[in-house]
């Protein structure tokens, strides 16, 4: 198999190289290497450690069209069938979102992508308990059975909750009223798409889209005639369920951003 008929499975599987490199055994860094073009004539042992991954798919993990786990209780399904009792038979060191009965793989969040998500969090809770307000906030990871069926399970990096009945042992029944996610290069199609969809139309009441490559911030404040309204991250932002009496401001961020993406 030549490396663009691996470029090509790759693809269409969804693997990401992270889970080639656990598959294959091949350090993450000589994946990146040969698929970037940056390897020009990698050792055969190394293709063919890499061909076999799209041959070979039972070694328990997360695949973009199933899920395989030696020796565990469930069986591999396609995309789209399966369960929240999938999604919480998987390893705890695993970090996944289930949307429709799909799985798909969460990267480990970056550094200032923990960075903003926090800040971000700080503001909102210091509003709220200035003000004794009764709404929560949460930062990821919190589980949100967002549709309150067995088909859906996401991870927001951001939520306000203001229904304590939603609040349970495991997570967040139902849709929260505030969501922020900070998108990434591997999840910004769905944070753009079919996450915008689902929260919008599992009742999310303001979902707000973190862009640190482009410095924005794209709120969606769904009650509003208006939307969505893109916002530079070095203003005040207003939090469109709390009227605009809560601001968010992340420029103290920017400097630190431009640093890890220089690097």
């Amino acid at each position: 198999m030549t490396i663009e008929e691996m470029k090509t499975k790759k693809r269409e599987k969804g693997y990401t190289y992270n889970m080639m490199s656990q598959l294959s055994g091949v350090p993450l860094g000589t994946i990146q290497k040969i698929f970037n073009g940056e390897t020009k004539s990698p050792r055969y042992d190394t293709l063919m450690a890499l061909e076999r991954i799209f041959q070979d798919e039972g070694r328990g993990y997360i695949y973009a069209d199933r899920v395989m786990e030696t020796g565990a209780a469930y069986s591999a399904k396609v995309q789209g069938e399966y369960t929240i009792d999938d999604y919480r038979a998987l390893p705890e060191e695993r970090r996944v979102e289930l949307i429709d009965g799909c799985i798909y793989d969460l990267a480990a969040p970056t550094t200032f992508h923990q960075l903003i998500a926090g800040e971000a969090h700080r503001q909102i809770s210091n509003f709220i308990l200035e003000r004794d307000g009764k709404c929560i906030p949460f930062i990821s990871p919190i589980d949100v059975q967002l549709d309150c069926d067995n088909r859906t399970m996401v991870q927001p990096d951001v939520v306000i909750l203001c229904d304590e009945n939603k609040f349970k042992d495991f997570g967040i029944f139902g849709a929260p009223d505030f969501v922020l996610e900070v998108t990434s290069k591997s999840t910004k199609t769905r944070d753009y798409g079919k996450k915008l969809a689902k929260y919008m139309e599992a009742g999310v009441r303001e979902y707000w889209i973190v862009n640190p490559y482009q410095k924005n911030v794209l709120v969606y404040h769904f009650p509003s005639e208006v939307y969505p309204v893109i916002y530079s991250m070095d203003v005040d932002i207003p939090v469109g369920i709390y009227e605009g009496e809560l601001v968010i401001n992340l420029s103290n961020l920017i400097g630190v951003i431009d640093k890890f993406l220089k690097k």
